[in-house]
Order: C-alpha cells, then sequence, then structure tokens
C-alpha cells in the first residue's frame, strides 16, 4: 500500500474533468499539489478553493506539449515541495470523426498532447521521482488504447502509443524503484465535452449517452495508486469491450463493422 504522507504531486490537465476530481481527491488525503492546465481561470480559483481547506496546491499555467512549460512545472515542484514523488499524466486532448475527413494536422496535434508531452514529462521528471518516497508515474489512457474503435482513430493511435511506452519504461524504471501504472477508462462524462473534442462529426451518440463520470475514474486512479496497480480498467463499457476482445477479437471486430455500416448506409 502506497502511503500519502508528505506526498508531492503533479497533476496535468488539472482544470476539468478527471484531472479536476483527481485533485481534490488527493487534496482531502494531504498530498501536496502541483496543478497543470492550459485553462489558467478555472485552475486559478480551483488551487484557491483547495487552500482555502487547507491543501498545499500550486497551480501552474502551462501547456505540456512545450518543453519551457514542462521545465517549469518541475521547477515549481522543486522549489515549493523540494522534489517530485506522484507524475499524474492526465492532460489530453480528442478527435470524435472518421479518418477519411480528418486531416494531419489534427493527427498530428493529438499526437502531441497525449503521447509525445507525457512522454517528455516522463523523461525530465524521472531525476526528480528517483530521489523520491515510493515514486511513481500514472498514465492515463483510455480503452482505445488497447481496442482500436471507429470514430476515435487519431486517439486510439495515441493512446495505443502510451500504452506501449507505460509497458516499456515499467521495465525500465524498475531498475530506479519508480512504479508506471496505466488507468484505462472509457468514455468519461463532461459538461462540455463537445467544446473540447477538435472534431465531432462523429455517429455514435450512445457511447456519450454511456459516458461515465469523472469522479469514478479518480477514484479508481487513487485505488489504482495506494494499491499500485500496474493496469486498471475502468467502468463496464471499458471492461465489457476489453475482456471480450481478449477472447473474441474476431467478434468485436464484426459487430462494430455492422454498426457503422448501420450508422454509414450511403
Amino acid at each position: 500500500m502506497r502511503d500519502w504522507r508528505d506526498c508531492r504531486a503533479i497533476i496535468t490537465g488539472a482544470s476539468r474533468g478527471i484531472g479536476r476530481c483527481l485533485a481534490e481527491k488527493l487534496a482531502q488525503r494531504g498530498v501536496q499539489l502541483i496543478l497543470a492546465a492550459r485553462s489558467e481561470p478555472p485552475l486559478r480559483e480551483m488551487a484557491e478553493r483547495l487552500s482555502r481547506g487547507g491543501s498545499a496546491v500550486t497551480a501552474v499555467a502551462a501547456d505540456v506539449t512545450l518543453a519551457e512549460d514542462r521545465e517549469r512545472l518541475l521547477d515549481a515542484a522543486k522549489q515549493r515541495w523540494g522534489g517530485l514523488d506522484l507524475l499524474v499524466n492526465n492532460a489530453g486532448v480528442a478527435s470524435f470523426g472518421h479518418f477519411d475527413s480528418s486531416s494531419e494536422d489534427i493527427l498530428r496535434r493529438v499526437m502531441e498532447v497525449n503521447f509525445f508531452a507525457p512522454a517528455e514529462m516522463m523523461r525530465s521528471a524521472l531525476p526528480m521521482l528517483m530521489k523520491g518516497r515510493q515514486p511513481a508515474v500514472v498514465n492515463v489512457a483510455s480503452l482505445c488504447g488497447r481496442r482500436g474503435l471507429p470514430g476515435w482513430p487519431e486517439h486510439c493511435a495515441s493512446k495505443f502509443a502510451l500504452v506501449g511506452l507505460s509497458e516499456a519504461l515499467r521495465g525500465e524504471f524498475a531498475r530506479f524503484d519508480v512504479d508506471v501504472l496505466l488507468v484505462l477508462p472509457g468514455l468519461v462524462k463532461s459538461d462540455d465535452l463537445g467544446r473540447h473534442l477538435l472534431r465531432n462529426e462523429g455517429r455514435m451518440p450512445e457511447l456519450f449517452e454511456n459516458a461515465q463520470p469523472p469522479e469514478e475514474v479518480a477514484d479508481a486512479i487513487v485505488r489504482a495508486i495506494e494499491r499500485n496497480c500496474r493496469e486498471t480498467h475502468v467502468g463496464r463499457q471499458a471492461r465489457w469491450l476489453l475482456r471480450v476482445n481478449r477472447w473474441a477479437p474476431r467478434l468485436v471486430d464484426r459487430l462494430l463493422a455492422r454498426k457503422v455500416r448501420q450508422l454509414y448506409p450511403e
């Protein structure tokens, strides 16, 4: 069991959704937090609210795709808390729509945020984590990192890449006693989910109706960190699909193909 006492953490994508809920839950456990997001007003508001409640929180407006912003995050952890024990790579973007009508720009933007940014965060944070107490990296991926889904091609590509990198680094970081944990949720509810998608042109509305609340994912992340679970599938949607795909991938292929033909009859 991981001990939360004196734990120092960075959470990216902390201004909304999973990141916001996770920050609130870790603050309740006394974790010293560096919260990062591009949207500064909601980030500052949350940090001030948590600080008024007695939590040790610092907000840093940052774009994790920029090397200088990643360094500012790590410098903030060093200067404010004296080091780092936990890095949560949660920031992400997505695009909902088919690949043939998408663009190279969208693919590159998704890969930059969802793969290259967390990869370089881990590379830069490793020296600090090596000196940390029960150090760990948590990469918030997606069920799309284990099973490709129609309508989410760029998202799937980026999350598959993050899952593969995480598995490789789990072995490499073992010699430094730094744990690498993966969390794979299904689609997560958000009041402004559509507004934050780079594209929203897909035809599977029931996916959004069955989305899980961010609080559920945040609870699962906390449990995964406490129990040091190397991979956590969150929500019935993710667990069911990944379980069936493990044993009957051709069946999943046929079901998904049939659904796409129904949605795109012309």
